[in-house]
């Protein structure tokens, strides 16, 4: 068998083995919520039960949603705390093939990937759900039961701790668009104000269609924008200083355009300092 091919094959078996230690690790996890399913359903719906009206509930419409919709809130929960466990495994078969500097940079990224989405699903949890369910409780109509399908609510809820996940990952994004060099930092700063629109029109889009519910997402947005500005001036910064300590340790890295035409002109000399034919 040629040699490249049974490498491809070769890791193509250990990220299937992978795949397979992390779906264990997710089953087992939720095998032993599984008795909790109903508890952790109450759990997440507590934002909305708080503030319904006296008599209010939440009702199921589907024959089978009192049973499916707590499991899925179980697999949900068996999924984000076995999280660590499967970026494990992701950055195990990652991390051979790249170099210590990247190693450096995207250990912590992760890391920090993965707080940041925790963190913007505590703030949807605790701040915007008992937010924007309080402001809707005080525009019912009279006479009208304020009620709702709890597969809706789950979805509303999944929906909700998405957008603000994936909102508190701006830092993240922008230090990577740096780094990678996609973007120049200066550039960034220049855009700052079409980011600020950019929020508040996310915020309109993936939010429920209240003023205080959009804010809360725009200026966090805005917030996290500038923090990943600092983060990868710093990044920069810490990469130009180790960069030399780096090139001593042997890692790679990529030659100046000084270095490159010095190295040129060793290789092809000019013609007046060649040596004459023998």
């Amino acid at each position: 068998m040629d040699p490249a091919e049974d490498s491809f094959l070769s890791h193509l078996v250990e990220l299937r083995d992978r795949l397979i230690r992390s779906l264990i690790a997710i089953g087992i996890t939720f095998l032993c919520l599984f008795p909790w399913a109903k508890e952790l359903y109450a759990l997440l719906a507590q934002p909305l039960l708080a503030t319904l009206p006296q008599g209010g509930q939440l009702i199921a419409t589907d024959v089978v949603g009192v049973f499916l919709v707590p499991m899925k809130v179980a697999l949900m929960v068996a999924f984000l705390i076995t999280l660590p466990y499967v970026l494990f495994q992701i950055w195990a078969f990652v991390a051979p093939g790249l170099y210590a500097h990247e190693k450096r940079l995207a250990l912590p990224l992760v890391g920090a990937s993965v707080l940041l989405f925790f963190v913007g699903m505590a703030f949807a949890y605790f701040l915007v759900f008992p937010t924007f369910f309080g402001f809707m409780a005080t525009v019912v109509p009279e006479h009208v039961a304020w009620m709702t399908d709890i597969e809706k609510y789950l979805s509303f809820v999944l929906t909700t701790f998405m957008a603000f996940g994936v909102t508190f990952e701006v830092p993240v994004i922008v230090v990577v668009l740096v780094h990678v060099g996609i973007v120049e930092l200066g550039k960034l700063k220049e855009w700052r104000p079409y980011v600020i629109v950019g929020a508040f029109i996310v915020a309109a889009v993936f939010t429920p269609p209240d003023v205080i519910s959009q804010l809360m997402m725009a200026i966090p947005l805005c917030l996290l924008f500038e923090l990943g500005l600092f983060l990868a001036r710093f990044v920069r910064r810490q990469a130009a200083r180790t960069q030399p300590a780096e090139a001593a340790d042997g890692d790679w890295q990529p030659l100046s355009g000084e270095e490159m035409q010095k190295a040129l002109s060793e290789l092809h000399p000019p013609d007046d300092k060649r040596k004459p034919d023998a």
